[in-house]
């Protein structure tokens, strides 16, 4: 409850907002927003505590404050809002007033012909699919070609370890993928802004991830030379650019959940309660658990399952570029990956324990015959 109260306190608040906002109806949407968020996001979630637990207390909290704010009301509210705005050439009231106002029984234009918030949003899916999936990709081919003490599927991670000695063979697997989206998936009139936006999102993998890395070798090298002061210094500038990294990661987790939030309501309120307070809060709680309990210690191959999970969270990401494709689907692609990978772990786990009871025994009866 320590952990996971906050949350459940938000949600009932959420879901009452909800009820006034909209009634019975907006109350289920709403809980279903949330529903829908947590079971996308919970690969996201191990993630984070991955790297969380890199960070200082003091950093985790912001993460866990300022992070949710973001998350909640950047993500969930302002970044479709922000995606209209830009795509479509309007200002942040007219598109703020689209999304308030939608067109009759569930139209995706209104009867002058003009389109509506919800037919804006989806027209520029090919960019934020291309940005997002070229992100996650470069995540992914980052962690699998990098070498690991502990494999879980070591038939093919250590093969692609071997691979990945060739110098910046994540970033060519990432901008080929990014090339094959865009010429085979993505529409005529979409190619030149799909490779754009692939193109910038491996950039941003690179500059945020890069600068975390920087001052994480300036860490080390400082508290060589300058004692425990220095060590304060570049823990908070390693800590920020770690913080941002993370935010990134997050938007990019958010993309299909936002984009197949559309397809229960078009609703601004609603999706920012439904995914951001409720599904963000629970997200961060299942984050924090992870972190103070050690899971991700015990359970050594969860770590590995979540890359997978966001290696095919991003080939559906690229493949949406040019067809639908359920969220359920990508839902229960990182499901299947965490469980999988929780149940490995495990039955690794209690071989370990068998295997250390018996050693035990072994030198239980030496000692006796001994004596």
């Amino acid at each position: 409850m320590r952990i996971f109260g906050l949350s459940i306190v938000v949600t009932v608040l959420a879901l009452i907002a909800a009820l006034v906002y909209g009634g019975p109806t907006a109350l289920v949407l709403c809980a279903i927003l949330g529903v829908l968020e947590v079971s996308l996001s919970f690969d996201n979630a191990v993630i984070n505590a991955s790297i969380l637990q890199r960070m200082s207390e003091f950093w985790q909290r912001i993460f866990l404050t300022v992070g949710v704010v973001i998350a909640v009301f950047g993500m969930r509210l302002v970044f479709p809002l922000a995606i209209v705005w830009i795509t479509a050439g309007l200002s942040p009231i007219r598109a703020f007033d689209l999304a308030m106002n939608p067109p009759a029984d569930g139209a995706l234009t209104f009867p002058d012909g003009s389109p509506s918030y919800e037919k804006l949003l989806t027209d520029a899916h090919p960019q934020i699919a291309a940005f997002g999936g070229a992100f996650l990709l470069l995540l992914f081919f980052n962690f699998i070609l990098e070498e690991h003490e502990v494999t879980w599927l070591g038939w093919l991670e250590r093969p692609l370890q071997r691979l990945g000695k060739l110098d910046m063979l994540a970033v060519v697997l990432t901008l080929g993928g990014i090339v094959l989206a865009a010429e085979f998936i993505a529409a005529d009139d979409d190619r030149g802004t799909v490779l754009l936006a692939g193109i910038l999102g491996v950039m941003t993998y690179i500059v945020v991830d890069g600068l975390g890395s920087l001052f994480h070798a300036e860490e080390h090298a400082e508290e060589a030379a300058a004692g425990p002061s220095g060590i304060v210094k570049a823990t908070g500038k390693a800590a920020f650019f770690l913080f941002l990294y993370l935010e990134v990661l997050d938007a990019s987790f958010s993309f299909d959940g936002v984009i197949g939030a559309f397809a229960i309501t078009s609703d601004p309120i609603l999706i920012a309660l439904g995914l951001g307070l409720i599904g963000a809060m629970f997200v961060r709680s299942i984050t924090v658990y992870l972190v103070r309990k050690g899971t991700l210690s015990e359970y050594v191959y969860l770590e590995h399952g979540a890359f997978w999970a966001i290696g095919a969270l991003a080939v559906i990401l690229l493949v949406t570029i040019g067809v639908h494709v359920n969220e359920v689907v990508s839902g229960l692609v990182g499901v299947a990956f965490i469980g999988a990978a929780f149940v490995t772990s495990v039955i690794r786990n209690r071989r370990e324990a068998e295997e250390t009871g018996d050693d035990d025994d072994v030198n239980l009866e030496r000692s006796s015959s001994v004596g």
